[in-house]
């Protein structure tokens, strides 16, 4: 069956974080679609436990990493699908089709997921350098106590 490499990347820039571009071109047996959907869904746990001050923070961490790396990957996902060139598109995915004519709408969709996927990636050193300064401020006052 054909695949489009604008649904491709359509699907990475909208719903890349729960592996819908990985089920598009591999199906549902796909195991990396499924470890997107997992990582996604501990994302949201970690996040909201962190939200709430619930349970053990190392690891709602973690979790919320987890999350994080997901959504940052699908955004690098579409970048990489949208930038492979349409001959190599075919090959790998379109062998017996006719050639594929990108246009702009997946080079709107490259920039848009470069954009996004990097001030993501921004946003998420910040919160995470900040939250280990604070935790050291705090070591250091207990400390001096």
């Amino acid at each position: 069956m054909r695949k489009s490499k604008l649904l491709t990347v359509a699907l990475a820039f909208l719903f890349g974080s729960v592996g819908a571009y990985r089920f598009y071109l591999g199906g549902a047996r796909d195991p990396y679609g499924w470890l997107h959907l997992l990582a996604t869904l501990a994302g949201v746990i970690g996040v909201a436990s962190l939200w709430l001050g619930a349970g053990n923070a190392a690891l709602n961490w973690s979790f919320a990493v987890a999350g994080g790396a997901s959504v940052i990957s699908a955004f690098l996902a579409a970048i990489v699908y949208g930038l492979r060139p349409d001959d190599r598109w075919d090959a790998r995915f379109n062998p017996d089709g006719r050639p594929t004519r990108s246009g702009w709408p997946v080079v709107i969709l490259v920039i848009l997921s470069l954009m996004i996927g990097t001030g993501l990636l921004m946003a998420g050193l910040a919160i995470s350098f900040q939250a280990f300064f604070e935790s050291q401020v705090e070591a250091a006052r207990e400390l001096s106590q």
